[in-house]
């Protein structure tokens, strides 16, 4: 048994630091890693001011300089950067809108037909785009699936973010786990790398599991938490928030700018939209001079309706408000749901201090965050990601919001930029990476940055749109935690973490021993970033398999199958926060749908790896 060393304990004091910080998240979790990777290089010279003053009897280095920055220089970092741009490039083309219609029109109205083409398109796309990014894509495709069969999105959704996880393991290049486990596993053992399709048989076994899990008990047990979509203003029970009213002769309000009574009003209101002599104006209103005879819509509960019909000389129009009177006007306006993405700038800010309604010319009606609505008093609310919001705009407004990397629109738009003779070029690209990678002509890096650079050059992508493309949380966090990694070895951290998880071999079979490092991983997982998971995780899989004399390979792709797939919790991982919002889910449906799936595939990966890989 390794002892206890200053070393080891500094380590396990600044993972169990970044747990509780990953898990409360006072601060986005690629700052946390960023905190982490800056505190294990101020730990040497600490440590010597101290013993200077007698307080240490030596210093403690747990990585160099060069070691804390490597995170940043480091293969599995680069690739996935690669990978964003290569999504990006398929992405722009509209190749994946084009097969959404397509499908669109085989399933109409079967809900079977539909949850069998949701998993059947994104799983193989996951595996070779980034799943994050298979699921950004498609789910404004797989909502308006849900509308055109009257089937629950709710139904989908879900469904959506598991199958592009486990459609994540099918290749090298699914998810940045695989890429980083697969450097970390070279790293520490001197072994090569993971090759491309080395573990392709046990992810389509697991695929084909998942798909069925899926679509029978999954079915069953996934809730229809929203209603089939027939109007927006009714899956968001705006009937008692929206209505029409009319200015009087007698109002204070005439001749002042909307912008001015806006300002001044005490009141939680939002005018969404005005008619006047039969023509309806739309955003942005603020200049507009409010004449006697003008008709609003406004937003706003009945109780403060109430006191602003009497301070403000309004009296109601007596119609309810629904989604296509809000569409109506000849400017395109639209009511549509927009998620706030992982990475968003507006994490963590207001409706009111992003100035939300100035910066878009939109207006949010409604915040959905799981399960619970918020319909009044929401500009100071800070959005998390996730959060729906069902905002009023113009088609150009809702264009620039569905090209914003702040946010996704959970819905089909028109778009007209679309590139899509480049659609065999850029599938073409993505195929000959992944050709080049598997025959190991050159690493997967060099493959895929020079894919990458191809999309510029062939016009998939233009140069501007390549900085955009990548998710730079993801960057960051992965350049953060890579040190942790390096720590954890150096120091013994790992071995000694190891040795605890070997003394189960005195209990359980190897196999058992193995089953074990996959549900260790998978909690984990389920509660801080899957990357994180991973380089605490992969190091003491290694030490582990040595104590025991184990094939380090087999628990390696235990543990990154296991950090693949988070089911359990919203947070788990990042495209379950994606379907959170436009699914209306609460934290249960999580564990009810995803506890059991977790638990069957901690049993069909254990034993395939057994079957596939030698354990000895």
């Amino acid at each position: 048994m390794v002892a206890i060393t200053p070393g080891i304990a500094v380590v396990f004091a600044v993972v169990l630091a970044a747990l509780v910080l990953f898990v409360t998240e006072p601060v986005p979790v690629d700052i946390t890693a960023i905190g982490v990777m800056v505190t294990l290089m101020l730990v040497a010279p600490a440590s010597e001011a101290l013993v200077a003053v007698g307080l240490l009897d030596a210093p403690i280095e747990l990585i160099s300089y060069d070691e804390g920055l490597s995170g940043f220089a480091n293969a599995a970092t680069i690739t996935v950067l690669a990978m964003f741009v290569l999504s990006e490039g398929v992405q722009r083309t509209g190749v994946i809108q084009l097969l959404g219609a397509k499908i669109a029109a085989v399933t109409r109205e079967s809900e079977t037909r539909q949850l069998g083409a949701t998993i059947g398109v994104v799983a193989p796309i996951s595996g070779f785009i980034n799943n994050t990014a298979a699921v950004a894509i498609l789910l404004p495709m797989v909502t308006d699936l849900a509308e055109r069969g009257r089937t629950s999105p709710s139904k989908l959704l879900l469904p959506l973010s598991y199958a592009s996880m486990f459609g994540g393991t099918l290749t090298l290049i699914g998810t940045s786990t695989n890429i980083l486990a697969s450097d970390l596993y070279a790293r520490l053992t001197g072994q090569p790398p993971f090759g491309m399709f080395e573990f392709t048989a046990l992810g389509a076994v697991v695929a084909v599991v998942g798909t069925a899990y899926l679509l029978t008990v999954g079915r069953t047990l996934t809730p229809a938490r929203i209603k089939p979509r027939t109007d927006l203003t009714e899956e968001f029970q705006m009937a008692e928030y929206l209505t029409e009213v009319f200015v009087r002769q007698d109002s204070p309000l005439v001749g002042e700018r909307v912008a001015d009574a806006l300002a001044e009003s005490r009141f939680d209101v939002d005018l969404l939209q005005l008619i006047r002599d039969g023509e309806v104006f739309l955003e942005p209103l603020g200049p507009k001079q409010i004449r006697a005879g003008d008709v609003f819509t406004v937003r706003t509960d009945r109780a403060t309706l109430v006191d602003l019909l009497d301070a403000e000389g309004l009296d109601i129009v007596p119609a309810r408000v629904t989604e296509e009177e809000l569409e109506a006007g000849g400017r395109g306006q639209n009511l549509v749901e927009v998620v706030v993405a992982p990475g968003s700038s507006l994490v963590d800010e207001s409706l009111a201090s992003a100035s939300f309604r100035q910066r878009y010319d939109a207006t949010v009606l409604a915040l959905r965050r799981g399960g619970e609505l918020i319909r009044r008093r929401m500009d100071n609310v800070p959005l998390r990601v996730g959060d729906t919001l069902l905002v009023q705009a113009t088609t150009d407004s809702v264009e620039r919001l569905d090209t914003n990397r702040d946010f996704i629109v959970a819905q089909e738009i028109e778009r007209h930029d679309y590139r899509e003779s480049k659609i065999p070029i850029a599938i073409g690209i993505v195929a000959l990476v992944v050709a080049v990678a598997a025959v190991d002509v050159v690493p997967i890096v060099v493959s895929a940055l020079a894919g990458a650079l191809a999309m510029v050059l062939t016009g998939c992508l233009r140069p501007g749109e390549v900085y955009d493309s990548v998710q730079w949380d993801v960057i960051f966090l992965l350049a953060g935690v890579i040190p942790l990694g390096i720590a954890l070895e150096r120091t013994g951290a790992a071995e000694l973490i190891a040795d605890f998880v070997v003394l189960t071999a005195d209990v359980f079979p190897m196999l058992g021993v193995l089953a074990v490092f996959y549900l260790l991983t998978a909690l984990l997982t389920n509660v801080i970033s899957n990357n994180a998971s991973v380089v605490l995780m992969v190091p003491v899989a290694i030490e582990a398999a040595g104590a025991l004399g184990a094939n380090p390979f087999s628990f390696v792709i235990a543990v990154t199958f296991a950090a693949s797939t988070a089911f359990m919790t919203p947070v788990g991982y990042q495209t379950n926060l994606f379907v959170y919002g436009p699914g209306g889910y609460r934290f249960t449906d999580y564990v009810r749908v995803g506890a059991p799936l977790q638990l069957l595939f901690a049993l069909v990966t254990t034993l395939g790896i057994a079957v596939f890989f030698p354990l000895s």
